[in-house]
């Protein structure tokens, strides 16, 4: 999951970057209105987190702005404000849930998965995704293969539910190297995403599932007959 996060203070923003780093999920970091609209205009996003207060100007302005240009990626509002005006304000102009400070890491992290997931997925799928003989808790971060866990570090794990979540279509490379690294990890190239699905495809070898490769295309998750 690829996640854009407004935020201007620090101790805040570096807590909530390394949380999701821990998990396998790429996070680019924005201190201004106009840092976001340059990363916005590079970049698609799976959720955003975005500060009501920001340095350069309101958060909710921002938020206004992307609804009107047509971004229907889901939205997380931070907030300090108690008012019930302000959350129903943050509501109305577009925002799809809000999270007032101070807040716990996984609640945070709870929320955004779920704003994802209805994002992503059919709105009937809960947290727990079955395909043939492998099962997928993606909140829980866990896997199982024809009942057995399997042990996946968190980059496969991104590799995977990026396969899972497009089952049966392609996804291209560069698609599952925008979920899984930021900006920041600019020393990153392309390959690390062979390496990792060539890591993958061995763990979930003995299973009904397999990952397809096409050639100059990308990759599928597939079910074998």
């Amino acid at each position: 999951m690829r996640i854009l996060l407004v935020e201007d203070t620090h101790d805040v923003a570096g807590a909530i970057v390394a949380s999701f780093g821990r998990r396998g999920d790429a996070v680019d970091h924005a201190i201004t209105r106009a840092e976001a609209n340059e990363l916005l205009a590079l970049q698609r996003y799976d959720v955003i987190i975005l500060d009501i207060n920001l340095p350069d100007g309101d958060g909710l302005s921002l938020l206004a702005d992307q609804r009107r240009q047509g971004n229907t990626t889901p939205i997380l509002m931070l907030t300090a404000r108690l008012k019930i005006d302000d959350r129903v304000a943050a509501l109305d102009q577009g925002a799809d849930d809000y999270l007032v400070k101070p807040f716990d890491l996984r609640e945070l992290e709870a929320r955004v998965r779920a704003l994802a997931r209805r994002a992503q997925r059919d709105p009937s799928e809960g947290s727990v995704i079955s395909y043939a003989d492998l099962e997928v808790d993606i909140a829980g971060h866990t896997a199982n293969l024809g009942g057995h866990p399997v042990n996946l570090t968190r980059r496969e794990f991104g590799v995977l539910e990026a396969l899972l979540i497009n089952r049966g279509r392609v996804i291209s490379k560069e698609q599952i190297f925008e979920r899984m690294f930021s900006f920041d990890e600019d020393d990153v190239g392309l390959n690390a995403v062979e390496i990792y699905v060539a890591r993958l495809r061995k763990k979930l070898e003995g299973g009904t599932v397999a990952i397809k490769t096409l050639r100059g295309l990308g990759y599928q998750l597939i079910a074998r007959q």
